[in-house]
């Protein structure tokens, strides 16, 4: 809570392990190969574009 995540919304569906998708989180791997979520380095409005 309280935090702000990168979501891509809105994307064509597409069918991920047999679960339709139509939008994900930004994620990048760590030194040890964990998933890291992405978050914005100051705070952004809710819909701002990502570039």
């Amino acid at each position: 809570m309280g935090k702000q995540i990168v979501l891509l919304a809105n994307l064509e569906p597409a069918k991920i392990r047999g679960v339709v998708s139509n939008g994900m989180l930004l994620a990048a791997s760590d030194a040890e190969g964990r998933a890291v979520i992405l978050q914005p380095a100051s705070e952004v409005p809710a819909g701002a574009k990502v570039r």
